[in-house]
């Protein structure tokens, strides 16, 4: 018998909160460019060094959460 171990492959998948660029935050919100940037409720952009920034995944996807409740709301 052999005294070999088998270890699991490592995962694809990211864990814990992403960052997301402008391009990818432009593509789940459907928002442009200057309206992320200037609007007040919008999550606020963290800064990743010299000019580059991006956006917690989580907080942009609760941004989105709240807009759908806001709809509901309305609608009630």
């Amino acid at each position: 018998m052999s005294n070999v171990v088998t270890l699991p492959l490592p995962s694809n998948r990211i864990t814990g909160d992403q960052i997301l660029r402008l391009p990818r935050v432009k593509e789940l919100t459907g928002m442009s460019r200057s309206f992320i940037y200037s609007d007040k409720d919008f999550p606020k952009a963290i800064p990743l060094g010299g000019r580059a920034v991006g956006w917690l995944r989580s907080e942009v996807l609760s941004w989105i959460d709240s807009r759908k409740a806001m709809r509901q709301q309305e609608a009630a």
